[in-house]
Order: C-alpha cells, then structure tokens, then sequence
C-alpha cells in the first residue's frame, strides 16, 4: 500500500515534534510512502527505498491549500491509498481516503482566544477536516471528548497518544551524575492558555520568599514582541532580573537545560496532551504542573505535583515546598512509565487504524 504523508510541519514545535516522531517508524514498514513538503527538510529520508518525496512549499491552511492547491501534487496524492495529516489541515482536490490527527480543538473550548471570526474560521477548518477524514486521531481521551462535543460521533475518534522520542532516554542513560542547578524551566509560547504570566507572577511572589532560582524560558524573546504586552512588560520589569530566554536552542541543549533544571513548570490552561513534563522527567527533573484534566489523566501515575489550576499563591507555594531549603531529586522513571508513551505505540495504533480501515473501504 502506498501512503501520502502531509510532511510540510515536521520544523514546527508541536506538530514537528509528533511528525518526527512517527515518521522514522513509519518508513521502517513494508509500505510505500509519498511525503509531500519542502525537499531539504525530509532529505534525511529521501535514502529510503520506500519514499518518494513530492516539493510543497504551500503554507498550510492557507487560500491556496483550500482553494488552488497545485494539481500535479494532488495527482499524485490521488495515486496512492490514503492521504495522512498530522494536522486539521487538507488540501483542495484529494479524493482518497483521508485520515487526520486532531491534537485538541481549543479554539471553541476557549473562545476568547480569538475573535469571532477567527473562531468561525477554525471552526470551519475543524468541520471541514472531520467531515472529511475516515477516522480522526488524537493525543489523549480528554481530547477525545472534546471532539466529539464539538463535532460529533458519527466518524470513529481514535486516541494514538503523543510519545518520548527516543533522544531523551539515551541521552539520560548516557549521564549518571546529573549536576543540578538552580534554574526553574518552561517550554511552550506565549498563547494565553499555556500559563506563562501566572507563572511569572508566582515566580515572583516565589523570589520575594527568598527563592534563589533563576526561571528559564524556552524560547525566543523576539517572538513575544507582538504577542503579550503584558507577559512582556512583566518580563522587562527590573523586577524580573532572574528571567531569562534561551533563545533558539538545538535539541542538545533542550536536553542539557531540562537535565540540569531543578524543576520543570508546566502551568497550562488547556492542552491535548501536554509533553514536556514527560521529557523532563525522562531526563530526570521534577516536574510541577497544572491540574487540568488532561494533566490528570496523562500523568496520574507519574511523580509529578499538581497545583490548583490558575492559582497563582498555590503555584507559588508549591514552587517553594519543593525547591526552597530542600535537596533537589533527580528522577527516575521506573521502565513502565518509560514504555507508556512511546511513538512506537503511537505509529503502530495509526498504521493500524490506516490499514484496517482501508482494506473495509475496498
């Protein structure tokens, strides 16, 4: 069977990181795969016998993908026996089976995030996406829900939950003694949902206490410039001496920061599945996270700490109990909490569900 993959995120963040990760495991099958993307960014697998790479530099749910999307690509889409997106996002003109990932559907769980219009627009790519995909993936039963709340049951919503990628366990086993220091991390943007100004503001509070920790943020400080005035002035506030940006960062020194952090903080509103505090605790660092119902549900068992939701004093107080005049743990994940959330699992589920579901259609 031949396999056309939308491979055009796989430098994104989020849907980068999950496309990285099932790929490799993908190619690995007796199947054929079409990768449709930009050629330098998947010449890593243009040595497989099995792919063949199709040049798309069409932005993603753009005019031109709903609209005029090039017809020598969609020709040779239509060529094949399914056409994958990671993402809620599927080109004008293909007519086989279509198969999506939808991480979460945000947007209409929190409204305000954009404006009426945005939201009409997303709400349109999300219906559109449903309606036309045979089966519709996700990351977690909390996302699960809220697809099916938004969009309905008629088509069959399958959980394939995010994974570890292989880098973090190796990178772990290869560093015994990990030296601790006195740095609290977060991963993630500036979009309202993901905690950063309560976090700063607990962080603050946290200082005045006499916390001796520096906060670390993963990202660029350039990116915030137009997104949050308020996360941004609360940034350049003399006050805030002890926050700091990483800026562009190889996934070396990812793992460097998240190994040597005291503490991972992960403050998030809403998420689909929410990974760093998985990385950060394969790489030995504690993590400190919100008690939203996905956090529940993906890390129940794991060593982490919850804080009430949107509390910035129960943040700062728990910010304290584990760091201030306290050793800092490195842990260690026992080897089932290791396996629970692997892209092997996840690529197996998938091809899978690709496959069963095709063979039905025949």
């Amino acid at each position: 069977m031949v396999i056309a993959i939308d491979c055009r995120m796989i430098n994104s963040s989020g849907i980068g990181v999950y496309l990285r990760g099932i790929l490799p495991i993908m190619l690995k099958s007796e199947h054929e795969f079409l990768l449709v993307g930009n050629r330098g960014n998947l010449s890593s697998f243009a040595k497989n016998k099995n792919v063949k790479i199709i040049t798309c530099n069409i932005s993603p749910f753009s005019v031109k993908e709903l609209l005029v999307f090039p017809l020598k690509i969609t020709r040779e889409i239509n060529k094949t026996a399914v056409y994958y997106s990671p993402y809620f996002n599927i080109p004008c003109g293909i007519t086989v089976p279509v198969f999506t990932t939808i991480h979460d559907i945000i947007f209409p769980d929190i409204p305000e995030m954009t404006s009426k219009t945005g939201l009409a627009a997303r709400m349109f790519l999300y219906r559109r996406a449903y309606k036309k995909s045979y089966a519709v993936f996700t990351v977690s039963e909390f996302s699960k829900t809220r697809i099916e709340a938004n969009l309905g049951t008629a088509k069959p919503v399958i959980v394939t939950h995010s994974g570890i990628q292989p880098m973090f366990p190796e990178y772990r086993n290869k560093r015994h003694n990990i030296n601790k220091k006195k740095t609290i991390v977060f991963i993630g943007n500036i979009k309202k949902h993901k905690g950063l100004e309560l976090l700063i503001d607990a962080f603050q509070l946290a200082k005045k206490e006499g916390l001796p920790h520096q906060l670390v943020i993963m990202g660029e400080k350039d990116n915030f410039r137009s997104a949050d005035r308020a996360v941004l002035q609360k940034i350049e506030n003399p006050e805030a001496k002890s926050i700091s940006f990483t800026g562009f960062i190889s996934d070396k020194q990812l793992m460097e920061y998240l190994s040597q952090a005291s503490l991972l903080v992960q403050p998030s509103f809403y998420e689909g599945f929410g990974l760093p505090p998985l990385e950060a605790m394969t790489l030995g660092t504690k993590a400190l996270v919100s008690d939203i119902p996905v956090f529940r549900e993906i890390y129940s068992d794991f060593p982490v700490s919850f804080f009430r939701s949107g509390d910035c004093i129960d943040l700062k107080n728990k910010m304290t109990e584990l760091l201030l005049n306290q050793p800092v743990p490195v842990i260690t994940l026992p080897q089932r909490l290791l396996k629970r959330y692997t892209f092997e699992k996840t690529t197996a589920l998938i091809m899978h569900n690709l496959l069963t579901i095709n063979q039905k259609l025949q």
